[in-house]
């Protein structure tokens, strides 16, 4: 059993930035993917970014890449998410999600799909001001 407590959450002008962390209790390393989600209300949530925890390799959604980066603390148990260079249609609640123990996580285009993901976070809102 994983459990994911998200933090850093607020609000920020158009422009600036944001660190989220995911702080992990349990054995994380079961999982072979641990990332981050997005929502707004009425649309379905959507891949921001995260790791394939074996080997390291990252991934990111298309509407984030070069301006978003994970990173993680792996004796913390720590995912964290850095948002620069933010913009308005960015704003929505964050998830941390870990994948299902020894489960399969998507490797292709997009990463890791929500049915990978086996534990959730309970979100930490985002909102971008312009």
């Amino acid at each position: 059993e994983v459990q994911l407590v998200e933090s850093g959450g607020g609000s920020v002008q158009a422009g600036g930035s944001l660190r989220l962390s995911c702080t992990a209790s349990g054995d994380i390393d079961r999982s072979n993917c641990w990332g981050w989600f997005r929502q707004v209300p009425g649309k379905e949530r959507e891949v921001v970014g995260g790791f394939y925890t074996t080997g390291g390799a990252t991934y990111y959604g298309d509407s984030v890449k070069d301006r978003f980066t994970v990173s993680r603390d792996n004796d913390k148990k720590i995912l964290y998410l850095q948002m620069n260079n933010m913009a308005p249609e960015d704003s929505a609640m964050y998830y941390c999600a870990a994948g299902r123990d020894r489960g399969y996580c998507y490797a292709g285009m997009g990463g890791p799909q929500i049915r990978d993901f086996g534990y959730w976070g309970q979100g930490t809102q985002v909102t971008v001001s312009s």
